[in-house]
């Protein structure tokens, strides 16, 4: 009688445990192959983040990752895209209906699906080996450990470890803007924006100014009305030296460029709600003024030439920063992840095969949303108009 043993699992090795991460984690897991995330942060991250427009995409990863999408309340729909002069006054409505969501919705959703045994925090990657022969890849970390795998993925955002060590002069550039942020409670709204805002995705443009904001879960991820959040989201163009001093947190200390709720030096939240007086419509002006603990994250974009190197690969906004007008980013991520999946499948005895056919329809995205996103901020916050392609 002869013995035989199946082939072992495939391994991957996903660097970065937020949103692209677990998508691809998912995914992968979801193909037959053994998978460990590995998150540099020592703690959960599902208080962090706010708004989310929901893409169809994120969706049907969602669903091909066990969820009954059917049966979970995913978001807050908002009915029109309602968009107001400097004076509140109305220049457009259009009825145009979709759902927003929270990032802390989906990454718990996602993370549920994943388990904690394979997902591994306080893990700052330092090195990536990878061994040509036996076609294999090594990620070493900072706390001595190693792990080996068949497949590396850079899933860890735009400030991506693992870019920063193979794609060396791959960098994130500032674009001459930030994002302001806040989540205010819908029951403590202030009757100016719960009459123009609740309800609806609003907007409204200055010179040097975007702001945006619409309703999202609330806390536990209740959708719920009443227990909903109004996310806002208010883009201002900002110097370099300007941009350095906003990101000096209350203690002192530079956070390059992310200032997280809470930390904000009070000099610039006097600063923000002086500015929501003289630039803002009311509804929008009262709802910043109301938000106790407003964050910031300076506007990077990046683009890439390649998304593989042997047996690592990059992903979601490790490979592509789109600019947030798109509202792409994190369906971008759960698109590299879906398309992966297929690649695997579709070539499942040859990964290098996979990893070439997957390359070429991911960069083709990437660039096109780093335009797309492009051009919608440069006429947005600097009145760039958009150029017209030749022919």
């Amino acid at each position: 009688m002869t013995n035989s043993k199946s082939a072992p699992k495939r391994k991957a090795i996903v660097i970065g445990g937020s949103l692209g991460g677990l998508f691809a984690g998912n995914m992968l897991k979801r193909s037959g192959w053994e998978v460990d995330i590995y998150e540099r942060s020592r703690h959960d991250l599902d208080s962090r983040g706010g708004g989310i427009v929901l893409q169809p995409d994120v969706v049907e990863i969602m669903r091909q990752t066990g969820l009954d999408t059917a049966s979970i309340d995913l978001g807050v729909k908002s009915r029109y895209r309602t968009v107001f002069r400097p004076d509140g006054s109305l220049l457009s409505q259009q009825f145009a209906p979709q759902t927003q969501t929270s990032w802390s919705l989906i990454y718990s959703s996602m993370k549920s699906v994943f388990g904690d045994a394979q997902y591994h925090r306080g893990k700052t990657l330092v090195a990536v080996t990878q061994d040509e022969a036996a076609k294999t890849v090594t990620a070493r970390f900072e706390d001595g450990s190693e792990a080996t795998g068949d497949l590396l993925v850079g899933a860890d955002g735009n400030g991506s470890s693992v870019r920063q060590l193979l794609w060396p002069n791959a960098h994130p550039s500032y674009t001459g803007y930030l994002a302001w942020r806040g989540l205010v409670p819908e029951d403590e709204m202030p009757e100016t924006a719960r009459r123009s805002l609740h309800g609806d995705f609003g907007f409204a443009n200055s010179t040097g100014s975007h702001i945006l904001g619409y309703l999202v879960p609330g806390a536990q991820n209740d959708a719920r009305e009443g227990h909903r959040l109004y996310n806002w989201v208010w883009y201002r163009v900002a110097d370099d030296e300007r941009l350095r001093d906003i990101m000096t947190d209350l203690d002192g200390r530079n956070r390059g460029f992310a200032m997280p709720e809470g930390k904000l030096a009070p000099k610039w939240q006097e600063h923000l709600y002086a500015e929501a007086d003289k630039l803002l419509p009311p509804g929008f002006r009262d709802v910043v003024k109301a938000t106790q603990a407003p964050f910031a994250q300076a506007i990077r974009d990046l683009k890439i030439e390649t998304m593989v190197k042997g047996r690592v690969i990059l992903l979601g906004d490790a490979a592509f920063i789109p600019r947030p007008h798109t509202a792409a980013s994190t369906s971008k991520a759960a698109a590299n992840a879906l398309a992966l999946a297929d690649a695997i499948k579709d070539t499942p005895g040859d990964l290098d095969l996979a990893l070439a056919n997957w390359e070429p329809q991911q960069l083709t995205l990437g660039r096109h949303l780093f335009e797309q996103g492009t051009r919608a901020g440069d006429y947005l916050l600097f009145q760039k108009p958009p150029v017209s392609p030749v022919g």
